[in-house]
């Protein structure tokens, strides 16, 4: 883990002297050098003056001087979720980013209740190999699993105290740092010595915003101005969105637990405070009562499900409500939904508590009645501001402007003492974009409507009698959508320039060398108006002065309109059904992998692509492999009830959606949170990609029926030509096998046929089981008195099929007690002759997969 001084410091000596610090890339460090790397700061996208925007620290902890790629990797993959997630999707252009590289003397962290040991490649992974929750770890900025060293569930990390024997450490920090600064201590003089210079405004400033990333494998972070997330856990990107959700939009927990495996009573109190829980339980009154979220009761939640009043939050299983069953605050992976949305927006477009959106504009006061009004505004990434002109006032009389932000006084000849109005508004209203339904003035955390100064502005100025002074030929690009990677198919790109007294520069747009039409000389392009085929193309913005066309500017962009991919693979199933789609069939559950892919041309390096799916229409999902499991190797598990992780569920196809607490799905049925039900049956699963650019891919699908119970183990396998098949005892297994004359199964033997073709019939007598999967059966076949189960899917019955008498044993309980008792599965087949069903247990079932019978149906299948 680490050397004493002594030790490193001669270590640093010899690598010195051999001409280097250490070892190639990737090697495991054998001693960090003394004194460590000044921390580096990486301007990760800088879209505008750190005073008007949000800006964003990334600071890396526990990364050894030598993995610092990796602590760029790990930025690049949080980064890649946070620009494929409303509203920074849309609103990317309105944040500075940077990444502080900050070496550790020892790579991880304190108290991680999990203790993973770095890998020989320097990355820190689930290798199986642990070290234990470690206190006396040595790391830049002092991050702790807050009781990690005793609680294996402990997830909130924070910045901690000195370390131990610090003060043996001085050697490796610059004169005049102690080297036993607290974390805090620590990420406030890095923030002032090396951060704050090139931002140009203090580290106390509101507008901006810290995320440490320390370097582990575990799960863990906690939210506030200085927010934190773990590196290398899979579900890293979507603790940091969580916790900025917490420290930058003031929204609180929607899950049901302060600690995961404690059921806490419901709650009792008064009307919480969040403007996202309530105590109401009718959705009705709410909006009679116009009360909270009211605007957006019944709507289909952008998370899933539909908005209401949904049991559970604020860290209660019940008596809090929220808006939606799925939500980035309830279950990370999720999106926000449309009442996180509504504020998180206004948090972004107003710089945090700035609460007003940020223009550049001609000074105020009188103008010359030749002179030029511009504005400058902030771009969105996939729809216009609205710039509207006006003389006379805020109630005057509009200009046909095409939205221009530049207005020329000079073709309007107006009188001194006219007053020139223009408004800036950001179309997030019901009747634009439809994100903020509040019609509010306000600019407060909690009262930010469409019509308040977060989305917009006004300004005017009184025209005067003094002539412009003439401002010499200049063209400038002051500004621009950032050219470091490439923009989207469907962008909104512009460009900002200087600004004669006099006269509006000329813009002119061209794609592929091609010129584009610029009617109206304006600022901004629509990508996404232009249809533009598949493909990477090259865009051109240049920027003339009309008072001398010699005088120019230019800049070009790559635009990808590339759609990525996320192909898929999934488990081996039982068979597959035919259809439109595919449709495997499973016993209890399937894995999924996705493999994100995208064109990269145009980047430089690899960069992350992230991959999303929907489990049946219920809100996207981000996929990130399986928690505690390598990445990306591991596949998400869907199981009808999820498997439980840290008292976590993942991948549940029940009631309540993917993740959920595991002690939720054993609430006493009458519980208000309750009533779990396991999901068996048919699902549909949709999956895309999002790419470095924002593009959204076009979205694949599968179906997956999912049926309780299992094969038995096989006591006897045939494959190949058969002649007649009697399965006499223990359990006969065909597995792609031919039999000619039939199969028989005697009382107390069971039956497994796979991907197989039986000539002459099949008939069974008091079986413990019979189960079909993707066979056919030529020739009458009956199943009567199986004691266990029968179950058939994707098979084809060319004659008639009976199913009389057979008792299906419950293979779940809770499924059975809750969903209904089913009797004899039969899912995805063909009968091509009569089906007759009588004296079943239950009436058959398809969980969701019908049958086609070419014949009459007579008993309990006469439903089916």
């Amino acid at each position: 883990m680490r050397l004493k001084v002594a030790a490193l410091a001669a270590v640093a000596l010899v690598a010195t002297l051999l001409g280097g610090v250490g070892p190639a890339s990737g090697a495991p460090a054998d001693g960090p050098p003394t004194p460590l790397p000044e921390p580096k700061v990486h301007p990760i996208q800088v879209t505008g003056p750190a005073a008007e925007r949000l800006n964003l620290i990334i600071l890396g902890d526990g990364y050894q001087w030598d993995q610092q790629q990796l602590f760029l990797a790990d930025v690049d993959r949080n980064l890649a979720v946070m620009w494929a997630t409303e509203p920074f999707r849309t609103y990317r252009d309105y944040i500075n980013v940077y990444a502080v590289e900050i070496a550790s003397i020892d790579y991880g962290v304190r108290c991680d209740p999990d203790g993973r040991v770095r890998h020989p490649d320097g990355t820190i992974r689930d290798t199986g190999e642990r070290e234990g929750p470690v206190n006396g770890k040595n790391t830049a900025l002092r991050m702790i699993f807050q009781n990690g060293c005793n609680d294996p569930l402990s997830r909130g990390t924070v910045y901690g105290g000195a370390p131990v024997d610090c003060a043996e450490y001085a050697a490796y920090y610059p004169a005049g740092v102690n080297p036993c600064e607290t974390g805090n201590q620590a990420h406030n003089r890095i923030l002032d010595t090396y951060v704050a210079p090139v931002l140009g405004i203090p580290r106390t400033s509101q507008n901006v915003q810290t995320l440490a990333i320390f370097n582990t494998f575990t799960y863990g972070g906690i939210g506030g101005t200085n927010a934190t997330t773990s590196g290398g856990s899979p579900q890293g990107p979507l603790i940091s969105l969580h916790e900025i959700g917490h420290s930058l939009g003031t929204l609180a927990d929607e899950y049901p637990y302060s600690s995961r495996d404690v059921v806490r009573p419901c709650y009792t109190g008064g009307e919480p405070s969040s403007f996202h829980h309530t105590t109401y339980s009718d959705p009705a009154k709410m909006v009679a009562d116009q009360h909270k979220w009211w605007r957006w009761i019944g709507e289909e939640s952008l998370s899933g499900g539909t908005i209401g009043l949904h049991e559970g939050g604020g860290s209660y299983p019940c008596g809090q409500r929220r808006p939606s069953e799925h939500s980035m605050m309830r279950w990370i992976g999720f999106d926000f939904d449309q009442v996180g949305l509504e504020h998180m927006v206004a948090r972004v477009t107003g710089m945090r508590n700035a609460g007003q959106m940020s223009i550049r504009h001609t000074p105020l006061g009188t103008v010359a009645p030749d002179s030029v009004l511009w504005v400058e505004t902030g771009q969105p990434r996939y729809h216009e501001l609205q710039v509207t002109w006006r003389v006379g006032g805020p109630d005057g009389t509009v200009l046909d402007t095409h939205n221009s932000r530049d207005l020329d006084l000079g073709d309007l000849d107006l009188p001194a003492g006219t007053v020139v109005h223009v408004e800036v508004r950001d179309p997030v209203g019901p009747d634009g974009i439809d994100w903020v339904r509040n019609p509010s003035t306000g600019n407060t955390a909690t009262n930010s409507g469409y019509n308040g100064p977060r989305f917009v502005q006004t300004r005017q100025w009184t025209v005067g009698e003094t002539t412009a002074e003439v401002s010499p030929p200049a063209a400038t690009i002051t500004g621009a959508t950032p050219t470091t990677q490439p923009v989207a198919g469907d962008e909104v790109v512009y460009v900002r320039t200087n600004h004669p007294n006099d006269r509006v520069l000329d813009v002119s747009w061209s794609l592929d060398g091609r010129a584009l039409p610029n009617p109206h000389n304006s600022r901004t392009l629509d990508l996404g108006a232009l249809d533009l085929p598949a493909g990477t193309h090259r865009l051109t913005a240049t920027v003339t002065d009309p008072a001398d066309r010699s005088v120019s500017d230019r800049i070009e962009w790559t635009v990808d309109n590339a759609g990525p991919t996320a192909p898929r693979r999934l488990s081996e199933p039982l068979t597959r059904l035919s259809g439109d789609l595919e449709h495997p069939v499973y016993f209890n559950g399937w894995d999924m992998w996705l493999d994100p892919q995208d064109d990269r041309t145009g980047y430089d390096q690899e960069r992350h692509v992230v991959g999303q799916f929907r489990l049946d229409r219920d809100g996207w999902y981000n996929y990130f492999g399986f928690p505690e499991q390598p990445m990306p190797e591991s596949p998400f598990r869907f199981r009808h009830s999820g498997t439980d992780v840290k008292a976590l569920t993942y991948g549940n196809l029940g009631t309540g959606g993917l993740s959920k607490a595991a002690f939720e799905q054993t609430l006493p049925d009458d519980h208000p949170s309750g009533g779990f039900v396991p999901g068996f049956g048919t699902h549909l699963v949709e999956h895309r990609a999002i790419d470095p650019a924002g593009n959204i891919g076009e979205p694949s699908a599968y179906r997956a029926t999912v049926l309780p119970g299992g094969s038995p183990e096989c006591t006897r396998t045939l494959t190949g030509p058969q002649q007649r098949v009697v399965a006499g005892d223990g359990v006969t297994c065909l597995r792609d096998a031919r039999v000619a004359g039939g199969v028989s199964v005697r009382p107390g033997a069971s039956l497994v046929v796979s991907d197989s073709t039986i000539d002459g019939g099949l008939t069974t007598t008091g079986a413990q089981a019979v189960q079909v999967f993707g066979s056919t059966v030529n020739g009458p076949a009956r199943i009567a008195g199986t004691t266990r189960d029968v179950t058939i899917a994707g098979s084809t019955f060319n004659g008639p099929l009976a199913l009389s008498q057979n008792v299906q044993v419950s293979a779940n309980e809770r499924y059975s007690r809750l969903a209904g008792a089913y009797g004899p599965v039969l899912v995805g087949s063909r009968v091509n002759g009569p089906l007759s069903c009588a004296g079943n247990s239950a009436a058959v079932a398809d969980f969701g997969a019908p049958n086609t019978v070419n014949g009459p149906k007579g008993g309990d299948c006469a439903a089916l």
